[in-house]
């Protein structure tokens, strides 16, 4: 009799405790997030991202469009009319127009320039048909036909032949990819005007005075030969 009720109460005990853990394991559980709603029953921020890191990942946002720059007097890799080329004895430059401009922009550089030819057989320099820099951030593109010389707004630019445009001449024979390059800057530049016959070095000043700067960059491509 005496052992009945003590296998009895070691029964008792026994539930007791099982009860007891099941009870402490569902209220863990509900803490981790396994079933609770507000605040306190969420998962933590970060909780179940890729890695398991808690947080990893978290306040990237969305990706940052890239800066575009578009024409309306060709298309992107098509044939540059004769208007904005040597073929026109007063060649003008191409409205260009860009868009998505990187936050913190504070100025613009535009470089024109063909690969092909290479002077002097070297491999750092090409024809330079036009750079200007210091265009203001707040631009949103360049008007056709740019006047000569430092603008208005600041803006100072050179080519191989005069302190403006210079527009495509490549002969005739296979076409040659004339180059638009378009940098956002977070700064301005401290590079004098130079000559046309300092172009080269002017260019390398430019971008020199641009490393470390750049925040976005645009690329348009036009084909020409006589």
């Amino acid at each position: 009799m005496r052992r009945d009720v003590m296998r009895s109460k070691m029964t008792l005990w026994i539930a007791a405790a099982l009860l007891t853990a099941g009870v402490v394991v569902t209220q863990a559980q509900e803490r981790r997030g396994g079933g609770g709603g507000g605040a306190q029953g969420g998962a933590p921020a970060g909780a179940g991202a890729p890695g398991g890191g808690q947080g990893r990942g978290a306040g990237r946002g969305p990706a940052v469009p890239p800066l575009l720059m578009t024409t309306t007097a060709f298309e992107d890799g098509g044939v540059i009319p004769d208007k904005y080329t040597q073929g026109n004895p007063m060649p003008v430059s191409p409205e260009l127009k860009w868009s998505q401009v990187p936050m913190g922009t504070q100025s613009f550089v535009l470089l024109l320039h063909d690969p092909e030819p290479v002077l002097a057989k070297g491999s750092k320099m090409d024809i330079t048909h036009w750079l200007i820099w210091n265009i203001p951030g707040t631009a949103t593109g360049l008007s056709e036909n740019v006047a000569a010389g430092e603008l208005p707004d600041g803006s100072r630019q050179v080519s191989l032949r005069s302190n403006s445009y210079m527009g495509p001449g490549a002969p005739a024979g296979p076409y040659h990819h004339y180059t638009f390059e378009l940098y956002a800057l977070d700064t301005k530049l401290e590079v004098p005007q130079g000559t046309p016959q300092q172009a080269a070095d002017t260019r390398n000043a430019v971008v020199n005075a641009m490393d470390g700067h750049v925040l976005g960059k645009a690329v348009l491509v036009g084909r020409y030969h006589r």
